[in-house]
């Protein structure tokens, strides 16, 4: 699947994802430095492990990313979530949660990031606990299915 967004491309899917721009992207956020030749292969392989993914491009350049883990049933995780630098503030992360959010729409979302991450998530429409705690924020998508009608 594509979809075009404020003129960029976003590619839905788990497979053929480049390593490379995957591993550009982990350092950009701070999340990756150095990482030895036999590890790289990680890159590739935490998206064929995924449930369902997106990536996004300009061009040639893989500029946004978002990877879930979940059972397509009851429940989900956003594992990682990364918007290069350059292109924070434009609403390319809101559009990935939404796009993922749309796969499960009345499933519980969980979002597996760090405090800072919170005010970001609860933009999105998910639910944070206690912010002065570390852990995950939450969107439950049975609120969502009363509303609509189907609980």
């Amino acid at each position: 699947m594509y979809e075009y967004f404020n003129g960029l491309v976003i590619r839905e899917g788990t497979e053929g994802v480049p390593a490379g721009k995957v591993e550009a992207l982990f350092e950009d956020a701070g999340w990756a430095r150095n990482t030895p030749e036999w590890q790289k292969e990680k890159f590739t392989l935490i998206f064929k492990n995924s449930t369902w993914a997106f990536t996004v491009w300009d061009r040639n350049e893989m500029i946004a990313m978002v990877r879930v883990i979940s059972d397509q049933i009851m429940a989900a995780t956003i594992m990682d979530l990364i918007v290069r630098s350059d292109y924070h503030g434009k609403g390319v992360g809101q559009k990935l949660v939404s796009l993922c959010l749309q796969k499960l729409p009345h499933g519980d979302w969980f979002a597996h990031t760090s405090a800072n991450n919170f005010p970001f998530y609860e933009k999105c429409g998910f639910e944070v606990k206690d912010p002065a705690k570390n852990g995950t924020c939450a969107y439950y998508g049975y609120i969502q299915a009363r509303k609509d009608g189907h609980r």
